[in-house]
């Protein structure tokens, strides 16, 4: 069985301790998302990113907090 590939908002992070604050945030806040490894597709300092979708992106995005993202970029995974 094929998976089928999604879009999905991917942000990157200068340290660790930024998308472990990420998560912590997210996950107090039942915001949907998961920590991934970096995709290749992004290059980012610590080689953590969170990961969503878009549409979680979309319905949460004034609650995300207010980190030093590195990147955030649209890919399909």
């Amino acid at each position: 069985m094929i998976r089928e590939k999604k879009e999905y908002m991917v942000f990157s992070f200068h340290t660790t301790a930024e998308a472990m604050a990420m998560e912590q945030h997210c996950m107090e806040h039942a915001i949907g998302g998961r920590l991934i490894p970096v995709p290749r597709e992004i290059s980012a300092g610590c080689g953590i990113a969170w990961r969503m979708t878009c549409e979680e992106y979309e319905a949460f995005a004034d609650r995300l907090p207010k980190l030093e993202y590195e990147q955030i970029s649209r890919i399909w995974m």
